[in-house]
């Protein structure tokens, strides 16, 4: 793939009235004590490197003795927020061991680590400056994928929490061929299901290092699901194969994968319940995503370069000439989400009539 499929600065878009209407409805805005621009006030920091000794650019960032009790229990009272009840009973049993900030990037997010001091388990959470794209991706992904996610939103600031798994660079590096021919065959019908996700709800520059591999044990097996891990480029570009994990050159590994593991039957059969499974999905929270869509409409989260260049893509993959009137990227989802819902409805007549 080219390099310059991709933006190397994407802007960042402000978060409009309406989508703040959204966030409080479903209950993803709540007051929180710290935001992103206070804990830019580090007095220092050090450079943070993996077990091998290499500059992973995060630093890990120290507040002035004033600063860091304030800013220790806010933090403590955003985690209760985001995976309690924001009750303050825990609070007394957490403990903030580190707070570091990434250099590298687009949204330069803050990974606060949060451990219980009862049975010392640790887990992370996110703070990143509210971007419109990021926050639309975070909701689609929560919506249509089969996976859900906690995260919250406040003036500025978004709180997300950590996704685990293995970054999917990590994970092909270590050599796919040492894998069984059944966890091939698994990894390949995963990647093909999340390449039809991203190509659906225009989830976009899915390098294999912004989404993560999830080995789940069960009895004899292991089961595998890839989920994404990045959601700054929701409805931003304008080449369609932007929001193609198979053509970015990142993902060859995975792509030389499906080809020697699927035929090309499997692989439309796996499409298409990809399809149903994002149809379903979208008719059982109808509201929730023609509601989303109306916000998206009305935020301009890209330029019109991009969204006819973006609209003429999407006319040639699927034939659909609904796109051709599409003046906007949330009338493009809208008019994709018909797309697959439509067809869902066609090919399973007798099931929902």
């Amino acid at each position: 793939m080219d390099d310059k499929l991709i933006s190397k600065k994407k802007p960042s878009f402000p978060v409009t009235n309406a989508l703040k209407d959204y966030l409080k409805k479903y209950n993803r805005s709540v007051h929180m004590p710290v935001l992103y621009e206070d804990l830019l006030r580090y007095s220092g920091g050090i450079e943070v490197y993996d077990k091998s000794g290499t500059d992973t650019f995060w630093i890990r960032v120290y507040y002035s003795e004033f600063e860091r009790e304030e800013i220790d229990m806010g933090l403590k009272i955003i985690y209760s927020i985001l995976h309690a009840d924001g009750g303050g009973d825990s609070i007394p049993f957490l403990n903030i061991d580190a707070v570091d900030f990434c250099t590298f990037g687009n949204s330069q997010p803050f990974r606060i680590k949060v451990r219980n001091i009862l049975n010392d388990n640790y887990m992370y959470m996110y703070i990143k400056k509210a971007d419109a794209s990021r926050v639309y991706g975070l909701e689609l992904e929560h919506l249509l994928s089969p996976d859900r996610i906690n995260f919250l939103v406040y003036k500025n600031t978004i709180v997300e929490e950590h996704i685990q798994g293995i970054p999917g660079d990590v994970f092909m590096n270590e050599g796919y061929k040492k894998f069984s021919s059944r966890d091939q065959k698994q990894l390949a019908k995963e990647f093909v299901k999340f390449n039809e996700r991203c190509i659906i709800r225009l989830l976009g520059d899915m390098r294999s290092y912004n989404y993560v591999i999830v080995p789940t044990h069960d009895f004899d097996q292991v089961q595998y699901r890839i989920r994404a891990i990045d959601f700054d480029q929701q409805c931003y570009e304008g080449k369609f194969k932007v929001y193609m994990p198979q053509f970015l050159k990142e993902n060859n590994l995975f792509v030389e994968m499906v080809h020697e593991n699927l035929q090309e039957q499997s692989i439309n059969q796996y499409k298409v319940e990809e399809r149903s499974a994002i149809s379903k999905r979208i008719l059982r929270v109808h509201d929730r995503v023609l509601c989303l869509l109306d916000c998206i409409s009305e935020n301009s989260i890209s330029t019109p370069e991009k969204v006819e260049q973006l609209k003429a893509g999407l006319i040639d993959y699927s034939k659909d000439m609904k796109f051709k009137k599409c003046v906007n990227m949330g009338e493009l989802l809208s008019v994709g989400f018909d797309f697959v819902v439509r067809n869902y409805e066609n090919e399973n007549h007798y099931l929902i009539h």
